[in-house]
């Protein structure tokens, strides 16, 4: 089964957080404190691999969560950062980010790597905030959350030539007459429902990558049949293998139609160079077949006549072929990367202020109920941190402007208190 498009959802790794602790042991004046802090959250990455051809693995598994960080010990130590996350994708894999449709990244190279999802930063334990003025600090930090994102992957495959042709015009029968793919044959249009590749090798015994693209049929730039959905995997191709039934009735205007609609889905695609292979010589008389290649070579210098089922003329023409592929290179294809912010982006400082009754508000965020767990309402001077902080993040003013009056209740996380002004 071919895949060549999949969404996923990924998530990086949550920080671990610090905690309050302090150092006591027979001998040791004044320990202090020694609470630990939390490990970084891992990240998640996309790395490129020439292993895959396809992303039907995502069709199986389609979220990834890298691991949290652990919170911090005592002692002064530190709890360990989560691992990182790898997510193997096939060379040719343009990523975007599902909510702003942005191109991210376009991985077409061998091990090329992107970072995707930050993991979220450990907090810290009391130890990191002890001062010569504040030597026994009541409080600690909590971790960040990772980052959540869904992104789209598109497949574009990286082969060095393309194949195209007709349904029925014998694409199929000729990748698996000169490479190892055993695509499905038989006689009837659209035989070959997704793009097969095969590698064909050079008499220099290097090897190149043959992509057989699904027939095309008039209209398929606009979503007819079945091509329109495989053009963009010949877009990175060094040059294209026109195929043409000879036994059709009229090949020529077979072929016009094909190129009328390359050029209809990309100019850049039509301008590509094309070798014209005249297939099915065995299905024509000697006259007929003269005639056609007269009319073709009108059209261009390079054509041949082959058959791709008794292999006559098939080992002169992969000859011109493999010296083809050696002349001319691989396309640049430009994509337009822009920056990812959504890979950096842990700032959940937002938060929510509701009123659940008539005296009573509460307060949601993920900054704001980390910093409440690791608030012990006991410690005078975690709460008094806490107030601190809160202020700054301008929550004060955001119950205000709901309407708080004095004496209402105001609740995060497990913490409640009166309101005073």
């Amino acid at each position: 089964m071919f895949l060549d498009k999949a969404k996923i959802k990924i998530q990086s790794g949550r920080g671990g957080n610090g905690i309050v602790a302090w150092r006591r042991e027979k001998y040791v004046d004044k320990g202090g404190p020694a609470g630990g802090n939390g490990g970084k959250g891992g990240d998640v990455y996309l790395i490129a691999t020439e292993d895959l051809t396809t992303l039907l693995d995502f069709k199986f598994q389609s979220v990834f969560k890298a691991e949290n960080g652990e919170n911090g010990y005592i002692k002064t130590q530190h709890g360990k950062c989560g691992k990182d996350l790898y997510i193997k994708v096939p060379l040719g894999t343009i990523v975007k980010d599902f909510e702003t449709g942005k191109i991210i990244a376009d991985l077409n190279s061998q091990g090329q790597t992107i970072m995707v999802a930050q993991g979220g930063r450990g907090g810290r334990g009391n130890a990191c905030f002890a001062t010569p003025q504040k030597r026994a600090p009541q409080f600690c930090e909590p971790g960040e959350n990772g980052i959540e994102r869904t992104l789209e992957l598109e497949l574009k495959l990286i082969a060095d030539v393309g194949l195209l042709g007709m349904p029925n015009a014998g694409k199929s029968t000729l990748i698996s007459a000169v490479s190892s793919a055993k695509p499905k044959i038989a006689d009837y249009p659209f035989t070959t429902l997704v793009p097969n590749l095969g590698v064909v090798r050079k008499d220099n015994s290097d090897s190149y990558v043959l992509a057989d693209i699904p027939g095309l049929i008039e209209g398929a730039s606009e979503g007819t049949g079945l091509g329109h959905e495989f053009l963009r995997h010949v877009e990175r191709c060094r040059f294209l293998i026109h195929l043409v039934d000879l036994a059709e009735e009229n090949p020529i205007k077979n072929y016009k139609i094909i190129n009328e609609e390359l050029k209809k889905h990309s100019q850049k695609l039509s301008e590509v160079y094309q070798v014209i292979a005249l297939n099915k010589i065995d299905a024509v008389d000697e006259s007929r077949k003269n005639e056609l290649k007269d009319e073709f070579s009108k059209i261009s210098n390079d054509v041949f006549l082959i058959s791709a089922v008794t292999g006559e003329n098939l080992a002169e023409f992969m000859h011109f072929v493999s010296k083809k592929v050696d002349e001319i290179p691989k396309p640049v294809i430009e994509i337009e990367v822009e920056e990812d912010d959504g890979a950096k982006d842990n700032d959940d400082s937002s938060y929510t202020v509701y009123k659940t009754d008539k005296h009573t508000y509460s307060i949601e965020g993920g900054k704001i109920f980390r910093l409440a767990n690791v608030t012990d309402s006991r410690n005078t001077e975690q709460l008094y941190r806490f107030q601190n902080i809160l202020k700054s993040m301008g929550v004060f003013d955001a119950l205000k402007e709901a309407g708080i009056q004095e004496g209402d209740i105001v609740k995060i996380g497990h913490l409640e208190f009166d309101y005073l002004y």
